[in-house]
């Protein structure tokens, strides 16, 4: 199973019936995907905590005044069957520019906004809206 897409998909889940966190199994892969959302303003704070003798991650979810969530939806891009690779002028813009692409690339995750700023591509992981 891929932990990245559990991860969105747990999101995903959450946010359709209005949880304020959402708890998981910790990786660093998944800790340094929250970080760049949290960075991004998509969700709020982010934890590593012990629970028993399981590591695990808590996301908290953001909602805006009118109680409805800031991330209106969430897609991964490349899986571990196929790889999703770009070069910086390729990275997808998500759609009228009120979201994001998350990638990987050679100095960590980080947004498409900033990979574009480094002159650096990477892996697609995915993106946000």
């Amino acid at each position: 199973m891929d932990p990245i897409s559990d991860m969105l998909t747990r999101i995903r889940n959450a946010l359709a019936v209005k949880k304020t966190e959402v708890v998981l199994p910790y990786s660093k892969l998944k800790f340094n995907l929250a970080q760049v959302l949290q960075r991004s303003g998509w969700i709020g704070k982010v934890a590593d905590d012990q629970e028993g003798k399981m590591k695990v991650l808590r996301i908290g979810l953001r909602y805006d005044e009118t109680g409805m969530p800031t991330i209106s939806g969430i897609t991964r891009l490349s899986k571990p069957g196929q790889r999703i690779y770009s070069k910086v002028t390729k990275i997808p813009r998500v759609t009228l520019g009120s979201g994001a692409t998350i990638v990987s690339t050679s100095k960590g995750l980080m947004t498409s906004d900033q990979a574009r700023k480094e002159k650096l591509g990477g892996e697609l992981i995915c993106q946000i809206w």
